[in-house]
This record gives structure tokens, sequence and C-alpha cells, in this order.
């Protein structure tokens, strides 16, 4: 028997998250740097008392929105690739609920965060408590069991002893790089104030090992015989080869074998756009040469990559009949997708491995490589300067993608950290965007959650607080969430906001013109009453304006002038910033030799809606089936 200590349950969980650590290659990390949170009832009196007593040592932040908390520990975690981590806490019922889209967007993307939702009370005294829902058929169900669906581990300490067991689990799945994503540990508000006798063992300090899991021989000898039988293989890049910091592996490898590779927004980055097998992104929403190369390629190597159908174009994109695959990923749920040959490893290890068994292979691209890259370079160049009609007031617009040319091209540091998640932005950014600096480029699109980019930013900030971080966000998934550019406010964090106004979710408006419904809902118009419908005058919103009510700089820009003088004020500015910029309608950039399976109507009054869901079996009908 050891040594004890007597303590409230809040109290030893942030002892025990205080001394957690993680090493890898050689390197001791701290693992866990703070707590983000809003107080209510079911949490400012238990873990609130823990975290503003003068023992914690956690950096507590105050957030505006449950889900922005949340997602501002998720954009910490993930541009630290997943070596450090911050803790979310908030009230019972809506409170907790608030995190768990922020909760699903971690897991789809496989980034670390820990939830701590307080709960109604475990003794069940004062049923039914403020907030608390109530389930006549099973009073063990609370509103944190929303959580199940969307979490990689969960649990519930109903007993402050309970503690140990679910902490000890919830770390073993946070520093799992095949398992990690959200993990959330329900806190019942009469249970973080009881006391018990923690053994000292349990809050000592704890190191998590990562190791790197090396392929078998078997794996590798599989692996090189297909990539010698191929003629002409592909590599998509995915997170997973950022997260393994294979950057230079993956750079040797294809150089030698003469094999080109495109990005998922997860890898995007990894390898900097200028590489010679750098077709930039792939799928949807990919580049002309990456998805010309797919169609033709026998052999996709997916590399640390989950497959989504972005990425495949929904199985489309790989038009080949012979095309095999070989999966290499840490994860075996996503190693054996579209049948692929799995190496269940780490990616690094992994391309080391095979970079020797290849020997003197090459594959048989021969000119095909450099002629996509030039050809796709002209396209980028040409839409970088691409200039459009005033809009319907006389007054001048700048094409979106025009926007991105200019911040990349010559207005934004080559370092600066770009953020966005959602809309239209991450396509035209996955293809045009020409990545720099390693990591700088920051995407959110396995769950392309809207309103994860301001949130994100501010946790990126936190994180990097040398850098200049710029978040890149459509006017429609700003006005979904952007409260933590408050906190950024409060917190002293200057983050750049680009705001680029095309006056409605304009993304969804071309998908729907694609299938034949003419403009629905999607665009931000007043009422007209004769005919009922959103088909009015557009809405006016001066975002500057609004983010100068929170406490920011607002500045504006419908130029490219107008645009470089705004960037310049905003890099010398103190505080956080944002650009109001308006942009015309449409001016994204399109598909590029892709395709994307939706559900369209296959009956309709609407002879343009029949004709495209006609369309969309013809195209199916060409999918790989598993």
């Amino acid at each position: 028997m050891g040594n004890t200590i007597r303590l409230t349950m809040a109290q030893a969980l942030l002892r025990f998250l205080d001394n957690q650590y993680i090493e890898v290659d050689s390197q001791e990390i701290k693992f866990v740097e703070g707590v983000f949170g809003i107080f209510g009832h079911g949490v400012v009196v238990g873990l609130g008392e823990a975290l503003a007593s003068k023992e914690n040592k956690l950096p507590f932040y105050q957030a505006k929105n449950e889900q922005g908390a949340g997602h501002a520990a998720m954009g910490f975690a993930k541009q630290h690739n997943r070596r450090k981590i911050m803790a979310v806490c908030s009230s019972i019922g809506p409170g907790a609920l608030n995190m768990v889209t922020a909760a699903g967007t971690a897991t789809v993307n496989r980034v670390p965060v820990l939830f701590l939702p307080s709960d109604s009370f475990a003794c069940r005294q004062p049923d039914p408590v403020l907030q608390q829902v109530e389930i006549p058929w099973n009073f063990t169900i609370t509103a944190n069991d929303a959580f199940k669906a969307v979490s990689k581990y969960w649990d519930r300490v109903n007993r402050p002893e309970q503690l140990m067991t679910a902490m000890i689990n919830a770390f073993r799945v946070l520093t799992d790089p095949a398992e990690t994503g959200a993990v959330t540990v329900a806190l019942p508000q009469d249970v973080q104030g009881e006391a018990w006798d923690y053994p000292e063992e349990f809050l000592a300090k704890r190191v998590h090992h990562l190791e790197r899991r090396a392929p078998a021989k078997g794996q590798i000898d599989r692996a090189a015989a297909l990539i010698k039988a191929a003629k002409k293989p592909l590599v998509i890049c995915g997170g997973g080869v950022r997260y393994s910091e294979a950057g230079k592996e993956l750079e040797t490898f294809c150089k030698k074998c003469h094999i080109p590779f495109g990005e998922t927004q997860a890898g995007k980055g990894t390898v900097l756009w200028d590489n010679p097998y750098n077709l930039s992104g792939i799928g949807v929403t990919g580049s002309l040469g990456a998805n010309k190369l797919a169609k033709e390629a026998d052999l996709i190597i997916a590399a640390g990559t989950r497959l989504g159908d972005f990425t495949t174009c929904s199985k489309w994109l790989f038009q080949n009949p012979g095309a095999k695959f070989l999966g290499i990923n840490i994860a075996p749920f996503d190693a054996y997708k579209m049948n692929a040959e799995p190496v269940i490893a780490d990616v690094k290890l992994t391309l080391k491995a095979l970079t020797k068994a290849l020997g003197p292979y090459k594959s048989k691209w021969g000119s095909k490589i450099e002629a996509a890259r030039k050809e796709w370079k002209a396209e980028v160049d040409r839409l970088y300067a691409e200039d459009i009609p005033p809009g319907d007031d006389g007054l001048p617009l700048l094409s979106q993608v025009r926007v991105l040319g200019e911040l990349n091209e010559r207005l934004l540091p080559k370092d600066a950290v770009v953020v966005s998640g959602s809309g239209s932005v991450p396509s035209d950014m996955q293809r045009v965007w020409r990545t720099r600096k390693a990591g700088s480029y920051h995407m959110e699109y396995g769950f392309s959650c809207m309103g994860y980019e301001v949130a994100a930013a501010l946790g990126v900030k936190i994180g990097f607080p040398e850098k200049t971080v710029a978040v890149i966000i459509g006017d429609g998934a700003y006005t979904m969430l952007h409260t933590e550019l408050l906190t950024a406010v409060q917190e002293g964090k200057k983050i750049i906001i680009f705001v680029l106004d095309n006056s409605g979710f304009h993304c969804i408006d071309n998908l729907q013109n694609s299938q034949g419904i003419k403009h629905f809902g999607n665009e931000w118009k007043t009422r007209n009453p004769k005919s009922g419908l959103l088909e009015g005058a557009p809405v006016k919103v001066d975002y500057a304006k609004n983010a100068e009510s929170w406490g920011a700089l607002g500045l504006r820009a419908r130029s490219p002038a107008e645009l470089a003088r705004a960037v310049k004020k905003a890099l010398k500015a103190e505080r956080p910033v944002l650009i109001d910029i308006k942009v015309g309608p449409k001016t994204m950039s399109s598909g590029y030799e892709s395709w994307w399976r939706v559900g369209t109507a296959q009956v309709s009054s609407n002879p343009a809606v029949v004709k495209a869901a006609k369309a969309m079996a013809e195209e199916a009908a060409k999918t790989r089936k598993f």
C-alpha cells in the first residue's frame, strides 16, 4: 500500500492531467497544456473550484461557445501534430450538447481532444436538476450519452474512485495514433466535489510512449512486389504522412521511384508545392494533373489516408480497370479500405523500408508527371490573375480565387499558418494554395464542419504565438460560429480573419444547381412578398463593423490594391483583425476531371432534376463497389 492524498475528484483530475507526458522519437513532451470551457451550475463549484485553486497549474481559457471551445482545442492539437492536447469542460444539458459537434469533428479527423461535460447528480436526489434531460424508461441516460456516437472512448465517473480507470483508459486512446479522436468522460456535478484518498502513484508523472510500429518483412515484401509489378503507381498523401512526420521519406520514395503523389486536405503541405512529384490536391476538390494521372494509375498507394469520398471521387476516380490498391496506415480500419493490400504500420518507417526494398525500380510515367505539373501551374496562374466585372451596385468585386492568389503569392508571410474548414474555400485551397512551409496549411475537411475556422485559429495561435495565423473563411461559415473572436480579443491573441463575402451558401448552391435545382434557399436574399420565396433583394452585411463590435480591428477590401493595404495594416496591428472582402458569387474554382455521388431525386416534376438523376446513375455505374 502506497501513500495517498485526500482530494476532490476534480482536484485529482487536474493533478493527473498536469502530469501526463508523451515520448516520441526519444523526445519527452508535456501532453496536456490547458483547459477550455464555459462555467455553468454543473461545473463551476466542482471542476471550477479545482481550476481556480492555487494548486492548479493548467491555464484555463474562457470560451464563448462550447462548440467553439472544442474546435479551439482541436486546432491546438492538430497544429501540434497530435503531440499536445487541451481538455474542454462544460456544464450539463445544453452546454454539454453544444460540444457534440466538436467531438464528432475531432473523431472524424483523428485528432485527440478530451471532453469533460458535467452531468446530472449521480446520487439522483435533486432529480430533475436544472438542465437535466429525463428519460422515463432509463434513468442512467443523460444528455451526455449523445457523445457515445462521436467518441472513440466514453465513460462516466459515478464515484470518485472510478476516476482512475476512466482516465487511464482515456489516455490509452488519446495517445494511440490508430485510435485517437474525441474522448468523453462525463462528470456528475456532485461527484466532482466528493473527496477520496487517491494513491500518489495515480497522480505521479506518467509518460506514454508512442512507439512507431515497424512494418514486418512480409508486409514490405508484398508491398514491394505490388509496386514492382506496376507501371504507373500513384501515391495519395494523407494526414497520416503529416502526423508521422514522414514528409522527407515521401519525397525520397517518390524521387527514387519516379512516382507522383496527390494530396488530401489533411496531407497537403507535408511536402512543399514545388516538389517535382507533387500534383497538388486529389479528388473532387483536386487538381487537373492529379486527377488525370489517377485515372491512368494501375496502383494506388494510399499513405496515411482514410480514403473519404472527396479523395476517391466516390470511388469513381480510379478508372484503370486493372488498378490495385496498397494501404499503408497505422489504423487497420483504414488500411483495408478499397480492398487494399494492407500494411498496418507507421508510414515513415514503411516508406523508408520500401525505398530500400525497391532497389532500382522506376515507374513508366516518363515525362507525364512534369507535363501535368506544368499544365496545372499555368491554370493556377490564370486563376490567380483573374479579373471579374463589378457588382450590380457598380462597385468592384474580387474573384475568390484571386484573393487566395494575392494572399498566397504576395501578401502573407510564407510561413503564415492558414486555417479553413468548410464551404467552397477549402475546395479552392486544396487545388490552388501553394504551401511554401511544411505544416502551414491547416484544414479541417474530414467533417467539413462550418464554424471550425475562427475557433481553431485561436487554438493554433495559443500553441504558436510567434506565428502569423490567418483564417480564410466564407461568410456562411463565419456567421455559423465566430464567437471565439471575442476570446482572441480577451486573450490578446492576434489572428487575422479574411471573410470572403459572396452573400450566401454558394458551395451548396453550386451543388443544387448542378442537379437541376435553381437557387432555392442558399442565397442570402430577403423574402419576396409576392412569391413568398427568399428571392428578394440581397442581404448586405458589414463584417468589419461586426468585428469592431467585438473589439477587433475591422478593415475592408474590394480590389487587389485595397486588399494589399488592408493586409499591410493587419500585419502591423497588435490585436485581432477582420478583413471584409466582397467577392463575386460563382468566382470559386470548379471541378477538374472529377465526380461526386449525391442523392439526386429520381422522381421530380422538374425535367432538369430527372436528367441529372439519370446522369448520376450512369456515372455511379462506373464506380468501384468496395
